[in-house]
This record gives structure tokens, sequence and C-alpha cells, in this order.
């Protein structure tokens, strides 16, 4: 079936027997009779003939976009497996890694891949989530370790790796009486961002935008600098479970962080693109997924 989707796909592209022929070396009749055996093969037509012309049915369409992604993965299954075989050659896995995730999985994974597969360089670039994704969708990166932001698309391998409840780090003084806290509650108050002044647009439109953030934003540099700010009362900090280790408890409350009534949560995700998948991203996407089992 290989080979005859590749000639549907080329039939469907040149929407002309002849022409798609002469580009595959075959007759028109062979390859004409290659996409008769197929549509035999699935049971359905493809293709609704009308003399020399044809249309494409409904259930050809679909058929041709998947059959597109299909001998994609194919062509790549079959140059990564003459790549792993040589094994002189050596491969790059270019990885992206989200700043401030605060433990120790990624590390842990990249150790264990390292030692299992030594042939690999691997390269890493550590951002903030939108930095990634534009790099993933670039092709500069082939696996992003990151939060979700957005809904998940059938364009990529999303593995769910881990997830989360958001908290508020709040000034003890001024807080010390409460148990949780709601994003209307700290309006008054400005969120501090730690990021790269280019990349504060980004940020504050997802804090606005997506968790419903109320509050004015001051950006800082470091994660001291913002500890220090939240210590004098003069802002708070979202963080996570997996972060809030970072802040000392004996010099600020770290709340649960509300929208309303909703507790807000985020979900980690490593994803790569469906058509950049491949036997080394997939190994570490396990190894990583392993991590975060234990």
């Amino acid at each position: 079936m290989d080979q005859q989707m590749r000639y549907f796909i080329a039939v469907v592209d040149r929407h002309s027997f002849t022409a798609a022929a002469l580009d595959n070396n075959i007759s028109q009749s062979a390859i004409s009779q290659q996409v008769k055996e197929l549509e035999n093969n699935l049971g359905v037509k493809l293709l609704e003939r009308k003399g020399r012309s044809f249309t494409v049915t409904p259930a050809g369409e679909y058929f041709y976009r998947q059959a597109q992604q299909i001998v994609k993965q194919l062509d790549q299954l079959r140059a990564e497996t003459q790549r792993i075989a040589r094994g002189s050659e050596q491969y790059v896995l270019h990885l992206g890694y989200l700043r401030n995730f605060g433990t120790q999985e990624f590390l842990q994974a990249l150790a264990e891949f390292s030692k299992q597969y030594p042939n690999v360089e691997v390269k890493i670039t550590s951002g903030m989530h939108e930095e990634l994704f534009k790099l993933l969708r670039s092709d500069r990166v082939d696996l992003n370790f990151s939060d979700q932001r957005r809904a998940l698309s059938d364009e990529y391998n999303n593995r769910l790796l881990t997830e989360t409840d958001f908290m508020a780090v709040v000034s003890s003084s001024k807080f010390a009486d409460r148990e949780k806290i709601t994003t209307a509650e700290l309006a008054d108050l400005p969120c501090i961002l730690v990021v790269n002044p280019q990349q504060a647009g980004e940020e504050e439109d997802y804090y606005r935008d997506i968790l419903g953030i109320h509050s004015a934003f001051r950006v800082v540099s470091t994660f001291g600098e913002a500890q220090a700010l939240v210590v004098a009362n003069q802002g708070y900090i979202l963080v996570n479970g997996r972060t809030k280790d970072l802040i000392d408890p004996q010099l600020s409350r770290i709340l649960p962080l509300y929208n309303g009534k909703r507790p807000l949560h985020q979900k980690y995700y490593a994803y790569w693109k469906k058509d950049n998948s491949g036997y080394y991203i997939e190994a570490f996407a396990d190894k990583l997924a392993e991590q975060f089992q234990k």
C-alpha cells in the first residue's frame, strides 16, 4: 500500500494520471490500475472518474491528507533506521527546556539518555513558552518540554508529563491569616514577572488572558529580586507545586491561587512535530516520561 499511496498522492497533486505516470516513470495504465487496487483494498471510491477527468471524493480528500503524513513518516523512518544502522554518523538532537521549571526530571532524563546513546550529540535551548514554541515551529528544536498555553494541535505529538496547581507568593505580614487567595483579591498588588524585557509582553498576555490576572505587571531580571519585592509587600509572584521549593516559607506565604472559585492549574508536556518524529526524539520523550512517573 505504501507505493499505491504515493501514486495516489501524485495523481491528486498533478490532477492528471498522465502527468503522475510521467513523474513516476510508469505507464498511465499502470498507475491507473494501482489506484484502482488501492480503492479495492480500502473498499471505497477515492476518485469519481468523469471521462478523462476526475474529482476527489470526500473519502479521497481525507485519505489524501492522511497519506501525505504517513508517507513523510515512512520516509523519515527509513532514513532514521539507516542512520542508526550506519552508527558512524553523529546525530544531533535539539531539545527545548522550559526556563525556571525548577526540578530535576529533565536533567535526569538527559543523563540516562546520554548514557544509553553516547553517539547522539544533545543541544539544549532554555527559554519561555512562546520562545520555545517558535523554535519548534521553525525546526530549530526537535522536542520541547514546556507548559501548555494553547489548545493541543494534531500537528504535534503531545505527551502529558505532569500537572500542578498555581500558587501566589505573597507577603507574610499582609496575608498571614489567609489559606488561599483569588486573582481579584490581588488586583491592587503588582504581579512580578521574572523574564527578559523582550518577552514581557507575551507573558503578560498569558497571565491576563488565560490565567485571569487583574494586576499591573512589574518585570525583574532575577528571582532574588522578585522575592525581595514580595517580602517588602511590593508585589507577588506566581509559582506552582513544582517550583514552590524555590521560596523561603519563613519570609513569604505560598497560597493556592483561584480565579473566582476555580483553582488555577497548569499542565506540562513533551511535544514535537509529527512530521519530525524519529527514534531518538521518541526515546528521549520516553526517558522524560519515566522520570515524571517515579
